[in-house]
């Protein structure tokens, strides 16, 4: 009888823990980065703070609206000194690799990448106040810095730049969520000196603060950025693009926004 019944207890706690619900996946555990990749206005018409503007306020959003550990987030700017805030590197693309390796060692659930900034149709600015160091991120090179940083872990890229869809291809990973303010042949709107941001960063802040999963951001950001577009006058539509990898897919409404309204 006591066989019996330790077999039947057995069998209660494995039914108990075979049922019990998989932990809820979240942001706690993952390292990002946000970078201001330029400060140049549109058109020549001198500097802008939209760029490091949308650096800054993005940061705070992924630690206040999506849950991410404030050690866990770092920032760089074409411009640092200019800002005086701890922490902030420099916008060099070695700098942010390093910055994005360290933290993804500590924090290893998985990756995000953010970058603002000016882009032309074969890839994406990193400006410097000396015009000889201007740097283009080409669309290899910037798939080459999140994969090594973040080997098999899941990962969410934004890119906000012009034309920022030519990154896409290079970009996608069935475990990645790929986001870019342009289709590869369109210009995005919203970084002169009278903007605070741009567009497409605008609606990143806009929604991240009313959705509630990472699944319901991007068409949140797409539709914003539709209407944005349409109370202005900007034409042609900038089309962001959207990627989702096919082992992300399922999981994108779980990662859900723990202060999201």
């Amino acid at each position: 009888m006591r066989r019996l019944l330790a077999v039947l207890a057995g069998l209660f706690v494995l039914a108990i823990s075979s049922s019990a619900p998989a932990a809820q996946p979240n942001f706690k555990d993952w390292a990002a980065v946000v970078v201001a990749g330029d400060f140049a206005g549109a058109h020549n018409e001198g500097d802008t703070e939209a760029f490091d503007n949308a650096r800054r306020d993005v940061a705070k959003a992924l630690v206040e609206r999506m849950g991410f550990a404030p050690e866990n987030v770092r920032q760089f700017s074409v411009r640092p000194d200019r800002y005086g805030d701890a922490g902030l590197g420099h916008s060099r693309l070695f700098d942010i690799y390093d910055g994005l390796a360290d933290t993804a060692r500590k924090a290893k659930g998985g990756c995000l990448f953010y970058l603002t900034s000016h882009g032309v149709q074969y890839g994406a600015f990193l400006n410097s106040d000396d015009p000889k160091k201007q740097t283009i991120i080409l669309p290899q090179v910037m798939a080459e810095l999140v994969d090594h940083a973040c080997p098999g872990r899941p990962s969410v890229v934004i890119i906000s730049t012009c034309f920022s869809g030519v990154n896409v291809p290079a970009l996608e990973q069935p475990n990645r969520l790929v986001m870019t303010a342009a289709a590869k042949d369109r210009s995005s709107f919203g970084c002169g000196q009278q903007n605070t941001y741009p567009y497409f960063d605008d609606c990143f802040l806009q929604s991240v603060k009313v959705v509630k999963t990472l699944g319901a951001l991007p068409p949140a950001i797409t539709a914003c950025v539709e209407r944005m577009e349409r109370e202005t006058g900007m034409s042609p539509p900038s089309m962001p693009q959207v990627s989702v990898g096919s082992a992300l897919r399922p999981m994108l409404m779980l990662y859900a926004f723990p202060k999201g309204s």
